[in-house]
């Protein structure tokens, strides 16, 4: 999973019963990286046979929820209750409902899921929890969820079409919204300005021609100095933006056959594992976090993150302040595309006080408090509704957030969801890797890698 922290650690690989993701929980509060593969194993959870129902009059009614005439406790479950800005909403919240109290039930952020799953399966679900957003449809699956169209059908504040199309992606199961997307990140390209104005280039590269010629032109072996930065141990993850682009997808639409074989994949890797000639070898055996010293150091001059990296640098590199800018992605045969995260809030149908529940969940989606959470932080996060990506303010707040909101659009949400996929993905990192060192060609290692996948799936 991906999570909100204030730690420092290194990559971690989590292995869950619908994807694997690759979580990078950095020093300032940051979404992190993860594969685009949806879903969290649930095994454990009540319901996962998917016979349970959800009630389907939950929410009904005419206007705005208006606040219960009696007192009521809504139970959140989330890894960020013990942030100040989630404290300050549930003080103005309370404030402005004094009726309807807001108990916090935190959980560690890496043991989250499982807690909540333990719960669930337990009969004691909190009334509202806030989750990475690619569980939503396997939550919802598993009629563990209130549908919450019919309260959007009656608020005035949250709006369906607002959201990024890859934000409700990742909350939509059976063509209905199941949690309202809260925040989110995408993944784009930084660069060292010095470098690419020393090398002669005047702007960052917007096609994979322009990406390659680019990377060759900043690389001197003799000087130490690279182009790019590739890690064999995350290939895998790194290569999927190049996937999308291309026009390929990692499963066949129902999730039960390899894609990424096809010849959209075999360019993509083709091309992606040729930019391995262009980054320092000595990183090969590294992550994307320790990586972040080569870029610092000028080292390299161009690197694929998060927008966590924007405050990395800002916090760790004052010194190359100035020196760096970030931008969209390239664009392939598909246009724009990027692996994109986020978290969600959702509603479990075992509430009994779903109307105050609902009012928790809209106030923390109005426009000012997105706006707080994400962009108006000291966190790299955005917001999920177009409204907020396109105004002014956010410019004007993160410049640096710029690139990774229009990125947003492009973003790719898949929901696929096969328990067995995980292990084909890392078999997929494990293949790409050998190609990156030499031992192997890309379209060798995605043979292989569907190979083993086909097998891995059949049975």
């Amino acid at each position: 999973m991906h999570r909100s922290l204030w730690l420092s650690v290194d990559a971690v690989r989590e292995e869950g019963a619908g994807a694997v993701r690759y979580h990078k929980s950095w020093r300032i509060p940051a979404i992190v990286a993860l594969t685009i593969v949806a879903g969290t194993g649930l095994a454990a959870c009540g319901g996962g046979d998917g016979d349970d129902e959800p009630r389907a009059d939950v929410g009904k009614g005419e206007g705005p929820v208006e606040e219960p005439s009696e007192p009521q406790t809504v139970t959140f479950f989330s890894w960020v209750g013990n942030q100040p800005q989630m404290k300050q909403m549930k003080a103005e919240f309370e404030k402005e409902y004094p009726n309807i109290t807001i108990k916090f039930e935190n959980a560690p952020a890496e043991q989250a899921q499982q807690v909540l799953s333990t719960r669930i399966a337990g009969n004691n679900a909190p009334d509202v929890a806030y989750i990475n957003a690619s569980d939503t449809a396997d939550y919802a699956s598993r009629g563990a969820l209130v549908d919450l169209e019919n309260y959007m059908s009656r608020s005035e504040v949250v709006k369906s079409d607002d959201y990024v199309d890859a934000f409700k992606t990742f909350v939509t199961y059976d063509d209905t919204m199941w949690g309202l997307p809260y925040d989110g990140e995408t993944t784009g390209l930084f660069y060292r300005t010095d470098l690419f104005e020393e090398a002669g280039i005047a702007e960052p590269p917007a096609t994979w021609e322009e990406f390659a010629d680019a990377a060759e032109q900043l690389t001197d072996e003799s000087k130490d100095q690279y182009g790019f930065e590739m890690f064999a141990t995350e290939s895998a993850y790194y290569w999927y933006p190049w996937l999308y682009q291309a026009g390929g997808d990692v499963l066949t639409e129902d999730g039960t056959d390899i894609a990424f074989d096809s010849e959209e994949g075999m360019k993509a890797a083709e091309f992606y594992v040729d930019l391995a000639q262009y980054s320092p070898p000595d990183y090969f055996n590294s992550n994307s976090y320790d990586g972040r010293v080569a870029f610092a150091q000028g080292d390299v001059a161009m690197y694929v993150a998060g927008a966590w990296f924007a405050g990395t640098l800002a916090d760790e590199f004052p010194q190359i302040d100035g020196k760096w800018a970030a931008a969209p992605l390239p664009e392939g045969d598909a246009g724009c595309k990027t692996t994109i995260a986020g978290d969600s809030l959702v509603m479990f149908d075992d509430t009994e006080v779903s109307d105050a529940a609902w009012l928790w969940m809209e106030f923390l989606s109005r426009p000012e408090n997105l706006a707080d959470w994400t962009y108006k932080t000291e966190g790299t996060l955005l917001p999920p509704t177009r409204s907020l990506l396109e105004s002014e303010d956010l410019e004007k707040e993160k410049p640096i957030l710029k690139p990774f909101a229009e990125l947003m659009e492009c973003g790719v949400a898949s929901t696929v969801n096969n328990p067995k996929y995980p292990r084909v993905e890392t078999i997929l990192n494990e293949e790409l890797g050998k190609a990156i060192y030499g031992d192997v060609t890309a379209r060798e290692a995605v043979e292989s890698a569907a190979e083993q996948g086909r097998a891995i799936l059949s049975r």
